[in-house]
Protein backbone atom coordinates (compact mmCIF):
# COMPACT_ATOMS: atom_id res chain seq x y z
CA UNK A 1 0.00 0.00 0.00
CA UNK A 2 1.70 3.40 -1.18
CA UNK A 3 1.70 5.83 2.09
CA UNK A 4 1.09 9.37 0.98
CA UNK A 5 2.19 12.00 3.97
CA UNK A 6 -0.14 16.28 3.12
CA UNK A 7 2.08 18.52 4.79
CA UNK A 8 -1.23 20.50 5.81
CA UNK A 9 -4.68 19.74 6.78
CA UNK A 10 -6.15 22.66 8.03
CA UNK A 11 -7.71 23.71 4.63
CA UNK A 12 -10.80 22.13 2.67
CA UNK A 13 -8.68 21.09 -0.59
CA UNK A 14 -6.44 18.91 2.28
CA UNK A 15 -9.24 17.12 2.66
CA UNK A 16 -10.18 16.44 -0.93
CA UNK A 17 -7.01 15.21 -1.41
CA UNK A 18 -7.06 12.90 1.61
CA UNK A 19 -10.38 11.58 0.88
CA UNK A 20 -8.96 10.86 -2.65
CA UNK A 21 -5.68 9.28 -1.96
CA UNK A 22 -7.88 6.79 0.23
CA UNK A 23 -10.72 6.09 -2.58
CA UNK A 24 -7.33 5.32 -5.08
CA UNK A 25 -6.13 2.40 -2.33
CA UNK A 26 -3.51 4.67 -0.25
CA UNK A 27 -2.89 5.49 3.44
CA UNK A 28 -3.11 8.45 4.32
CA UNK A 29 -1.07 10.92 6.62
CA UNK A 30 -1.07 14.65 7.36
CA UNK A 31 1.29 16.63 9.11
CA UNK A 32 0.34 19.83 10.49
CA UNK A 33 1.10 22.70 12.77
CA UNK A 34 -2.43 22.76 14.41
CA UNK A 35 -2.30 19.04 15.48
CA UNK A 36 -5.79 18.78 14.48
CA UNK A 37 -7.25 19.73 11.63
CA UNK A 38 -10.41 19.28 8.83
CA UNK A 39 -8.88 16.32 7.05
CA UNK A 40 -7.39 15.03 10.29
CA UNK A 41 -10.82 14.74 11.12
CA UNK A 42 -11.21 12.39 8.10
CA UNK A 43 -12.04 8.76 8.49
CA UNK A 44 -9.87 8.43 5.60
CA UNK A 45 -6.89 9.71 7.15
CA UNK A 46 -4.83 7.34 9.54
CA UNK A 47 -2.68 9.37 11.43
CA UNK A 48 -2.28 12.83 12.04
CA UNK A 49 1.12 14.47 13.05
CA UNK A 50 1.94 18.05 15.06
CA UNK A 51 4.94 19.68 13.66
CA UNK A 52 6.43 22.72 14.28
CA UNK A 53 5.44 26.16 11.97
CA UNK A 54 8.19 26.92 9.34
CA UNK A 55 7.51 30.46 10.85
CA UNK A 56 9.24 29.29 14.00
CA UNK A 57 12.34 27.83 12.00
CA UNK A 58 12.31 26.28 8.69
CA UNK A 59 15.23 23.93 10.03
CA UNK A 60 13.16 22.54 13.26
CA UNK A 61 9.86 22.36 9.94
CA UNK A 62 11.77 20.47 7.61
CA UNK A 63 13.29 17.63 10.27
CA UNK A 64 9.78 16.99 11.61
CA UNK A 65 8.53 16.15 8.07
CA UNK A 66 11.94 14.57 7.61
CA UNK A 67 11.55 12.48 10.36
CA UNK A 68 7.58 11.42 9.84
CA UNK A 69 8.62 10.22 5.96
CA UNK A 70 11.58 7.79 7.30
CA UNK A 71 9.61 6.57 10.45
CA UNK A 72 6.45 5.74 8.38
CA UNK A 73 7.71 4.60 5.02
CA UNK A 74 5.82 7.35 3.61
CA UNK A 75 6.07 6.82 -0.69
CA UNK A 76 5.07 10.21 -1.46
CA UNK A 77 5.23 13.74 -0.01
CA UNK A 78 2.00 15.92 -1.51
CA UNK A 79 2.11 19.78 -0.67
CA UNK A 80 -1.13 21.45 -0.03
CA UNK A 81 -0.96 24.97 -0.45
CA UNK A 82 1.76 27.57 0.93
CA UNK A 83 3.97 25.50 2.71
CA UNK A 84 4.72 23.84 -0.29
CA UNK A 85 8.01 26.88 -0.55
CA UNK A 86 9.10 24.87 2.34
CA UNK A 87 8.32 21.37 1.83
CA UNK A 88 10.46 21.95 -1.77
CA UNK A 89 13.47 22.25 0.02
CA UNK A 90 12.82 18.57 1.61
CA UNK A 91 14.35 16.78 -1.51
CA UNK A 92 17.61 16.52 -0.28
CA UNK A 93 16.38 15.09 2.86
CA UNK A 94 14.50 12.53 1.79
CA UNK A 95 15.15 8.86 2.48
CA UNK A 96 15.90 6.46 -1.07
CA UNK A 97 12.24 5.18 -2.56
CA UNK A 98 10.58 8.31 -1.43
CA UNK A 99 9.40 10.99 -3.61
CA UNK A 100 8.24 14.40 -3.38
CA UNK A 101 5.04 16.23 -5.96
CA UNK A 102 6.86 19.51 -6.48
CA UNK A 103 9.67 20.78 -8.12
CA UNK A 104 13.26 21.64 -6.80
CA UNK A 105 13.08 24.55 -4.40
CA UNK A 106 14.79 27.01 -6.56
CA UNK A 107 12.26 26.49 -9.37
CA UNK A 108 9.43 26.57 -6.66
CA UNK A 109 10.66 29.92 -5.27
CA UNK A 110 11.19 31.39 -9.21
CA UNK A 111 7.56 31.40 -9.64
CA UNK A 112 6.27 32.44 -5.91
CA UNK A 113 8.46 35.41 -6.51
CA UNK A 114 5.99 37.40 -8.17
CA UNK A 115 8.47 39.89 -10.44
CA UNK A 116 10.58 36.71 -11.27
CA UNK A 117 7.35 35.11 -12.56
CA UNK A 118 6.41 37.72 -14.77
CA UNK A 119 10.02 37.94 -16.26
CA UNK A 120 9.53 34.54 -16.97
CA UNK A 121 5.98 34.27 -18.95
CA UNK A 122 7.31 37.81 -20.33
CA UNK A 123 10.33 36.12 -21.99
CA UNK A 124 8.03 33.27 -23.51
CA UNK A 125 5.60 36.10 -24.89
CA UNK A 126 3.39 35.55 -22.75
CA UNK A 127 0.75 37.92 -21.79
CA UNK A 128 1.25 39.44 -18.28
CA UNK A 129 1.06 43.13 -16.94
CA UNK A 130 3.80 45.41 -17.75
CA UNK A 131 5.47 45.23 -14.10
CA UNK A 132 8.99 46.71 -12.67
CA UNK A 133 10.74 47.06 -9.02
CA UNK A 134 9.45 48.97 -6.67
CA UNK A 135 12.39 51.99 -6.02
CA UNK A 136 12.99 51.91 -9.56
CA UNK A 137 12.60 54.28 -12.15
CA UNK A 138 10.41 51.88 -14.44
CA UNK A 139 8.11 51.85 -11.40
CA UNK A 140 7.71 55.29 -11.45
CA UNK A 141 7.30 55.69 -14.84
CA UNK A 142 4.53 53.16 -14.80
CA UNK A 143 2.91 54.73 -11.97
CA UNK A 144 2.86 57.99 -13.54
CA UNK A 145 1.28 56.58 -16.52
CA UNK A 146 -1.88 55.29 -14.86
CA UNK A 147 -3.52 52.74 -12.29
CA UNK A 148 -0.97 50.15 -10.89
CA UNK A 149 -1.00 47.38 -7.79
CA UNK A 150 1.63 47.16 -5.71
CA UNK A 151 2.27 43.54 -3.71
CA UNK A 152 5.19 42.36 -2.05
CA UNK A 153 6.87 39.66 -4.30
CA UNK A 154 6.58 36.51 -1.71
CA UNK A 155 2.83 37.43 -0.36
CA UNK A 156 -0.21 34.97 -0.12
CA UNK A 157 -3.92 35.69 0.24
CA UNK A 158 -3.71 39.57 -1.23
CA UNK A 159 -1.48 40.34 1.97
CA UNK A 160 0.09 43.41 1.38
CA UNK A 161 -1.60 44.41 -1.95
CA UNK A 162 -2.42 48.05 -2.99
CA UNK A 163 -4.13 49.58 -6.05
CA UNK A 164 -3.22 53.62 -6.63
CA UNK A 165 -4.52 55.93 -9.05
CA UNK A 166 -2.58 56.79 -11.70
CA UNK A 167 0.23 60.04 -10.47
CA UNK A 168 -0.44 58.62 -6.86
CA UNK A 169 2.94 58.22 -4.74
CA UNK A 170 4.81 55.35 -4.61
CA UNK A 171 5.21 54.22 -1.24
CA UNK A 172 8.79 53.63 -0.14
CA UNK A 173 10.84 50.94 -1.14
CA UNK A 174 11.94 48.46 1.56
CA UNK A 175 15.24 46.14 0.78
CA UNK A 176 14.08 43.90 3.37
CA UNK A 177 10.82 43.39 1.91
CA UNK A 178 11.27 43.89 -1.91
CA UNK A 179 7.84 44.37 -3.90
CA UNK A 180 6.57 44.69 -7.58
CA UNK A 181 5.00 47.44 -9.45
CA UNK A 182 2.28 45.54 -11.98
CA UNK A 183 0.59 47.98 -14.56
CA UNK A 184 -3.65 47.92 -13.09
CA UNK A 185 -5.59 45.51 -16.09
CA UNK A 186 -9.24 46.58 -15.62
CA UNK A 187 -11.43 42.67 -16.21
CA UNK A 188 -12.77 40.06 -14.64
CA UNK A 189 -10.29 37.82 -12.68
CA UNK A 190 -9.78 33.85 -13.12
CA UNK A 191 -8.05 31.70 -11.55
CA UNK A 192 -6.43 28.05 -12.26
CA UNK A 193 -5.27 24.60 -10.82
CA UNK A 194 -3.49 22.51 -13.31
CA UNK A 195 -2.05 18.84 -12.16
CA UNK A 196 1.46 18.44 -14.24
CA UNK A 197 3.79 15.68 -15.01
CA UNK A 198 6.86 16.35 -16.78
CA UNK A 199 5.90 19.05 -18.42
CA UNK A 200 2.38 17.50 -19.97
CA UNK A 201 -0.62 19.28 -18.37
CA UNK A 202 -3.17 16.11 -17.26
CA UNK A 203 -6.31 18.88 -16.29
CA UNK A 204 -7.00 22.18 -15.38
CA UNK A 205 -9.78 23.63 -13.85
CA UNK A 206 -10.53 27.35 -14.28
CA UNK A 207 -12.45 29.14 -12.13
CA UNK A 208 -13.71 32.70 -10.08
CA UNK A 209 -14.80 33.75 -7.19
CA UNK A 210 -17.99 33.51 -6.56
CA UNK A 211 -18.35 34.89 -2.67
CA UNK A 212 -15.28 36.76 -1.84
CA UNK A 213 -13.92 37.16 1.67
CA UNK A 214 -11.38 39.75 0.76
CA UNK A 215 -9.15 39.10 -1.73
CA UNK A 216 -9.83 35.54 -1.31
CA UNK A 217 -12.35 33.44 -3.06
CA UNK A 218 -14.71 31.04 -0.45
CA UNK A 219 -17.15 30.17 -2.98
CA UNK A 220 -16.14 29.19 -6.73
CA UNK A 221 -17.82 28.67 -10.13
CA UNK A 222 -15.83 27.00 -12.28
CA UNK A 223 -15.98 28.56 -16.22
CA UNK A 224 -14.43 27.43 -19.51
CA UNK A 225 -12.18 29.87 -20.67
CA UNK A 226 -9.83 28.15 -23.59
CA UNK A 227 -7.64 30.96 -24.39
CA UNK A 228 -6.51 30.34 -20.12
CA UNK A 229 -6.24 26.97 -20.79
CA UNK A 230 -3.78 27.51 -23.21
CA UNK A 231 -1.74 30.40 -21.74
CA UNK A 232 -1.35 27.37 -18.85
CA UNK A 233 -0.27 24.57 -21.25
CA UNK A 234 2.30 26.47 -23.22
CA UNK A 235 4.10 27.67 -19.96
CA UNK A 236 3.89 24.31 -18.11
CA UNK A 237 5.47 22.87 -21.73
CA UNK A 238 8.31 25.43 -21.23
CA UNK A 239 9.40 25.35 -17.97
CA UNK A 240 8.92 21.45 -17.81
CA UNK A 241 7.20 21.56 -14.51
CA UNK A 242 5.56 18.57 -12.25
CA UNK A 243 3.47 18.91 -9.96
CA UNK A 244 0.15 21.46 -8.93
CA UNK A 245 0.21 24.60 -10.51
CA UNK A 246 -1.96 27.22 -10.32
CA UNK A 247 -2.37 30.82 -11.82
CA UNK A 248 -4.73 33.85 -11.36
CA UNK A 249 -5.50 36.16 -14.21
CA UNK A 250 -7.78 39.37 -15.44
CA UNK A 251 -8.92 39.17 -19.01
CA UNK A 252 -9.20 42.36 -20.25
CA UNK A 253 -11.91 44.15 -22.54
CA UNK A 254 -10.77 42.41 -25.61
CA UNK A 255 -10.93 38.69 -24.15
CA UNK A 256 -7.33 38.32 -23.62
CA UNK A 257 -6.36 36.62 -20.62
CA UNK A 258 -3.11 38.23 -18.49
CA UNK A 259 -1.12 36.14 -15.94
CA UNK A 260 -0.99 38.62 -12.98
CA UNK A 261 0.43 35.84 -11.02
CA UNK A 262 1.63 32.11 -10.33
CA UNK A 263 1.33 29.95 -7.43
CA UNK A 264 3.23 26.93 -7.52
CA UNK A 265 1.25 24.53 -5.69
CA UNK A 266 -2.53 23.39 -5.55
CA UNK A 267 -5.50 25.40 -5.14
CA UNK A 268 -9.05 25.68 -4.66
CA UNK A 269 -9.96 24.53 -7.88
CA UNK A 270 -9.61 20.92 -6.38
CA UNK A 271 -12.85 20.78 -5.40
CA UNK A 272 -13.49 20.45 -8.90
CA UNK A 273 -12.64 17.34 -9.55
CA UNK A 274 -13.22 13.40 -8.24
CA UNK A 275 -10.46 13.34 -5.90
CA UNK A 276 -10.05 9.63 -6.91
CA UNK A 277 -8.86 11.04 -10.22
CA UNK A 278 -6.69 13.78 -8.41
CA UNK A 279 -4.69 10.55 -7.09
CA UNK A 280 -4.60 8.92 -10.07
CA UNK A 281 -3.17 11.69 -11.98
CA UNK A 282 -0.36 12.29 -9.02
CA UNK A 283 0.55 9.46 -8.72
CA UNK A 284 0.70 7.51 -12.43
CA UNK A 285 3.09 10.00 -14.66
CA UNK A 286 2.02 8.50 -16.95
CA UNK A 287 -1.76 8.72 -16.47
CA UNK A 288 -3.80 9.24 -19.72
CA UNK A 289 -7.58 9.31 -18.52
CA UNK A 290 -9.99 11.75 -17.55
CA UNK A 291 -9.97 13.71 -14.62
CA UNK A 292 -13.83 13.55 -14.06
CA UNK A 293 -15.41 16.86 -13.48
CA UNK A 294 -17.69 16.81 -10.30
CA UNK A 295 -21.42 18.10 -11.60
CA UNK A 296 -21.60 21.17 -9.35
CA UNK A 297 -20.92 24.12 -11.25
CA UNK A 298 -20.01 26.29 -7.83
CA UNK A 299 -19.39 25.12 -4.67
CA UNK A 300 -18.88 27.16 -1.09
CA UNK A 301 -16.75 26.99 1.79
CA UNK A 302 -19.88 26.90 4.03
CA UNK A 303 -19.08 28.38 7.20
CA UNK A 304 -16.56 31.04 5.62
CA UNK A 305 -19.44 31.83 3.53
CA UNK A 306 -21.92 31.67 6.36
CA UNK A 307 -19.51 34.43 8.02
CA UNK A 308 -19.32 36.80 4.46
CA UNK A 309 -22.97 36.75 4.73
CA UNK A 310 -23.38 38.55 8.57
CA UNK A 311 -20.85 40.49 7.25
CA UNK A 312 -23.01 41.79 4.71
CA UNK A 313 -25.91 41.77 6.73
CA UNK A 314 -24.09 44.11 9.23
CA UNK A 315 -23.20 46.52 6.64
CA UNK A 316 -26.12 46.21 5.01
CA UNK A 317 -25.16 45.82 1.52
CA UNK A 318 -25.06 42.28 -0.39
CA UNK A 319 -27.23 40.41 2.19
CA UNK A 320 -29.63 38.52 0.24
CA UNK A 321 -27.33 37.66 -2.97
CA UNK A 322 -24.93 35.93 -0.29
CA UNK A 323 -27.67 34.47 1.79
CA UNK A 324 -29.07 32.70 -1.71
CA UNK A 325 -25.59 31.70 -2.48
CA UNK A 326 -25.18 30.21 0.89
CA UNK A 327 -28.31 28.33 0.99
CA UNK A 328 -28.70 26.79 -2.44
CA UNK A 329 -24.55 26.17 -2.63
CA UNK A 330 -22.71 22.20 -2.04
CA UNK A 331 -20.25 22.68 0.80
CA UNK A 332 -16.95 21.45 -0.50
CA UNK A 333 -16.53 19.64 2.73
CA UNK A 334 -19.58 17.73 2.92
CA UNK A 335 -19.81 13.95 2.48
CA UNK A 336 -22.34 12.32 4.13
CA UNK A 337 -19.86 9.03 3.88
CA UNK A 338 -17.30 10.96 5.84
CA UNK A 339 -19.46 13.63 7.69
CA UNK A 340 -17.01 14.20 10.67
CA UNK A 341 -15.32 17.07 9.07
CA UNK A 342 -17.64 18.93 8.59
CA UNK A 343 -19.32 18.43 11.83
CA UNK A 344 -16.27 19.57 13.99
CA UNK A 345 -15.06 22.67 11.18
CA UNK A 346 -15.85 24.89 14.68
CA UNK A 347 -13.41 23.39 16.41
CA UNK A 348 -10.59 22.16 13.71
CA UNK A 349 -10.71 25.75 12.86
CA UNK A 350 -10.50 27.68 16.00
CA UNK A 351 -6.81 28.77 15.79
CA UNK A 352 -7.63 30.22 12.53
CA UNK A 353 -11.01 31.72 14.11
CA UNK A 354 -9.19 33.24 16.83
CA UNK A 355 -6.26 34.65 14.88
CA UNK A 356 -9.14 36.42 12.44
CA UNK A 357 -10.80 37.89 15.74
CA UNK A 358 -7.95 38.88 17.74
CA UNK A 359 -5.97 40.34 14.71
CA UNK A 360 -9.14 41.88 13.12
CA UNK A 361 -8.59 40.38 9.54
CA UNK A 362 -10.36 38.10 7.45
CA UNK A 363 -10.18 34.18 7.65
CA UNK A 364 -8.65 33.79 4.18
CA UNK A 365 -6.01 36.23 5.29
CA UNK A 366 -4.78 34.37 8.68
CA UNK A 367 -5.17 30.77 7.46
CA UNK A 368 -1.90 30.20 6.20
CA UNK A 369 0.52 32.86 7.98
CA UNK A 370 2.23 30.44 9.93
CA UNK A 371 3.38 28.47 6.99
CA UNK A 372 3.64 31.06 4.32
CA UNK A 373 7.11 31.86 2.84
CA UNK A 374 9.60 34.42 4.13
CA UNK A 375 13.17 35.13 3.37
CA UNK A 376 15.81 33.90 6.02
CA UNK A 377 15.93 31.21 8.40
Amino acid sequence: MTTILLTLGRLPKALDLARGFAKAGCRVLVAEPYGWTLAGASRHVAREFKVPPPVKGKTAYLAALAEIVRREGVDLVVPVSEETMHVAHLAGMLPEGAALFTMPPEQVLALHDKARFVETAAAMGLAVPVSAPLGSAEAEALARSGPVVVKPVFSCSGNGLSILRGGEPLPPADPGAPAVVQQFVEGREHSTCTIAQGGRVVATMVYRGAVMSGSVAVAFERVDVPAISAWVERFVAEIGWSGFISFDFIIDADGVPHAIECNPRATSGVHFWEGEDIARAVLEPGWQGPVRVRRHRTLQQFYACLTETQGAMLRGKGFWPSLKSLVITRDVSWEWRDPWPFLSMIGTSWPIIWQSITKGARFGEVATQDVGWYEGQ
